[in-house]
């Protein structure tokens, strides 16, 4: 069973609430990379490179797909789905602010 299964929104929150890792997530939302070229700009080891790698893989955020020795890694969009699932019960809530900022604006503007 993969680990990312069992995750819950929680469990990514927490998993994202790593600066280091949101940024590595970030860095392969762009383009599929390497360990080494995911380094680059961070001033951490290979070893600390690689934990960060493991906790979002273990979360299902990111997948590895194997090219000789070389690892690379890009974002695994379903292992977001928990989180898209829990931000979609708040959405309805953004039209009818908005719709009030705009009346308020309105208002001001009068």
């Amino acid at each position: 069973m993969c680990l990312c299964e069992a995750m819950s929104e929680t469990d990514i929150f927490k998993v994202l609430a790593d600066p280091t890792r949101r940024a590595v997530l970030e860095k392969l939302a762009a383009a599929e990379m390497t360990a080494t070229e995911l380094r680059e700009g961070f001033a951490i080891s290979q070893p600390a490179m690689s934990q960060h790698l493991a906790v979002l893989r273990g979360a299902g955020l990111i997948s590895e797909r194997r090219e000789g020795r070389y690892a690379h890694y890009r974002v695994a969009p379903e292992g977001l789905a928990p989180l898209h699932a829990w931000l979609a019960k708040y959405e309805a809530f953004w039209p009818a602010r908005i719709d009030n900022l705009r009346d308020l604006l309105r208002e001001m503007d009068q």
